[in-house]
């Protein structure tokens, strides 16, 4: 078949559907209604001219057509029924300029591509598509038309559109809207249906819509079903078109068929008239009248178990036990701290009641003391004693790296005793006076040395020739060696020269029998006196000699002493002479308060 012989059938086809005569006392419903269109030519060319009722100059200049604004690539127009009523049919009249209407009247381009919707709204994609022009071309496209839309609604809209080039063949560039007429035919009462509008729609028809010539309903009254709405909903169904469920009422009855109420109350887990609201966050059971308990994040509206868990602090099926087993916080997952004696911490805030264990501190005992401090809530100070001063374990107080010289003990608190002193206690005090103890850092003697010693720390004998306390007394020099005595009793160690008695030497033997010979050296003194003087008389006589020959004496000595590689002494023989002669035993008394020998030598 050739295709301009197809096309040719489709399009009669489409004018027979659309353009049937309709032959009926349907009013026109939008006569002389608000109407409104997207873009205007000008002002008398407005969108209500498609509603005024006239149509007899379908050209621009008879001012009966509305014109939109050109060169758009949209056009819309639409007029509000002021209400929702059923329709039958759309009449539409388009521009014609008075020309034939065939291919070659340049408006049947403009005309092609458009489409009719009614709405309940403004919005045409809100409402039902009555008719789309897909196959009209410009020698088919029927003017006027009636188009059949049985349907109720308040806004009848045309719309065309030029967004998605390329266009068919024959359309025009640009969208137009130019409707000398449009009428909407129905019925104008509500709850009415056939060709006169007189015959009453069925009882239940939503709204009283019923199908403007059938009179079937075109939506039932909540609770209804049926083509005439005569039938109650069943199989737990409720309200508009039965397409509701009831909800879960007690013992699974069927709700009310119309507003989905429980007449006799809710199963477990859910509340409300319908009983399709789940029990709010803290209830369960029948009618959600049953508490959660007070513990639970949210309970299983049907159990009541706590299956969201429990707040912290808690646990359990129903979080109605305390957390223990030193556990606390959310679901009992936290470990409490260090709290004295190991003890429960507060089941939510693992707070220890009693404070903490030696080494932590803090409000949950987690925090480990700071340096310097140890002990039951880090309440101790660590010993500035220690070897590090300031720094020992947390938790018993011992000193890190020992202690300070002159302490002892883990923590450093003690000192030095057992005569020790020093570094670790390990150094032995001196010989303190009466064995004290020393100062147990420098071990020095605070009171004195004992008898023999002398020094700081009394660890120093007496040197040769002193004893005593402080090393104050000189060994006598009647010892059989002089001035070597024992450094604390004095006691000469090779006893005494001939005359001299005591361990000490210094009394002469004879002073003992001065009793016994009293008058034996009295009778005897004036002849020892003149010895004496005679002797006296002698000495003066030898020293004289003496100081003549010293010279030779020396100059020989000298010689002698070369000859046999000697050292040449540094003292003459007189020299000596006198030296004997001040240690002689047979010092007047009187010499008794001359200075020692040691102490010229000191």
């Amino acid at each position: 078949m050739a295709e301009g012989t197809w096309l040719f059938r489709c399009s009669w086809i489409a004018v027979l559907l659309c353009v049937t005569p309709v032959i009926s006392a349907y009013e026109n419903l939008a006569l002389n209604k608000p109407a409104w269109q997207q873009y205007s030519h000008e002002a008398r060319w407005g969108a209500f001219r498609a509603v005024d009722g006239l149509y007899t100059r379908l050209d621009a200049m008879g001012n009966q057509c509305t014109q939109s604004g050109n060169s758009k690539s949209t056009a819309e127009w639409r007029v509000d029924l002021g209400g929702v009523f059923g329709i039958h049919h759309i009449f539409i009249q388009y521009r014609t300029d008075e020309f034939a209407w065939n291919a070659s009247n340049g408006y049947t381009r403009r005309f092609l591509g458009y489409s009719v919707y009614i709405s309940n709204t403004t919005n045409k994609e809100d409402g039902v598509l009555c008719f789309r022009d897909t196959v009209y071309t410009p020698a088919t496209i029927p003017n006027p038309v009636n188009i059949t839309c049985p349907y109720h609604g308040r806004y009848v809209i045309y719309y065309n559109n030029r967004t998605h080039p390329p266009y068919p063949e024959g359309y025009d560039n640009y969208a137009y809207n130019e409707l000398c007429e449009l009428e909407v035919l129905g019925c104008p009462t509500l709850g009415y249906y056939g060709e006169s509008c007189s015959l009453p729609c069925p009882q239940n028809c939503q709204e009283g819509h019923c199908h403007i010539t059938e009179g079937t309903c075109l939506g039932c009254l909540p609770g209804y079903i049926g083509q005439t709405c005569d039938e109650e909903c069943k199989n737990k169904k409720y309200g508009l078109e039965c397409n509701q469920t009831c909800g879960n009422c007690t013992n699974g009855e069927p709700c009310h068929y119309v507003n989905g109420s429980c007449l006799n109350g809710c199963d477990v887990g859910v509340f409300g008239d319908k009983c399709d609201q789940e029990c709010l966050s803290g209830w369960h059971g029948k009618n959600c009248s049953e508490k959660c308990g007070d513990n639970c994040y949210g309970c299983n509206r049907f159990t009541g178990l706590c299956e969201a868990g429990c707040l912290p602090g808690w646990k359990g099926d129903f979080c109605d036990q305390m957390c223990d087993g030193r556990k606390y916080g959310a679901n009992c997952t936290e470990d409490c701290g260090s709290c004295l004696n190991l003890e429960q911490c507060h089941h939510i805030n693992g707070s220890c009641l009693n404070g903490c264990s030696a080494g932590y501190r803090g409000h949950i005992c987690t925090e480990e003391c700071p340096e310097g401090f140890y002990g039951n809530n880090c309440s101790e100070t660590c010993n500035s004693n220690c070897g590090d001063p300031g720094q020992c374990d947390r938790v018993s107080g011992q000193c890190n790296g020992g202690c300070q010289p002159g302490w002892r003990n883990p923590k450093c608190n003690a000192k030095c005793g057992s005569r020790t002193f020093g570094q670790d206690c390990i150094e032995s005090c001196g010989e303190c006076v009466t064995k004290d103890q020393c100062h147990h850092i420098n071990g020095s003697c605070l009171g004195g040395c004992d008898p023999g010693y002398q020094g700081i720390k009394c660890t120093e004998g007496c040197p040769r020739g002193v004893f005593g306390d402080g090393c104050l007394n000189n060994c006598s020099l009647h010892c059989k060696v002089p001035m070597e005595c024992d450094r604390v009793t004095g006691r000469c160690f090779d006893g005494c020269k001939p005359g001299w008695g005591d361990p000490t030497c210094n009394s002469k033997v004879q002073l003992r029998y001065i009793s016994q010979e009293k008058e034996t050296m009295s009778s005897a003194f004036y002849g020892v006196l003149g010895l004496l003087i005679l002797s006296v008389i002698c000495n003066v006589l030898c020293a004289i000699r003496l100081s003549r020959n010293t010279a030779c004496w020396r100059h020989r000595e000298e010689i002698q002493q070369e000859e046999s590689g000697l050292p040449i002494a540094s003292h003459s023989p007189r020299e000596i002479y006198d030296q004997v002669e001040k240690t002689s035993d047979y010092q007047e008394l009187g010499d008794v308060s001359k200075p020692t020998l040691y102490e010229t030598l000191t």
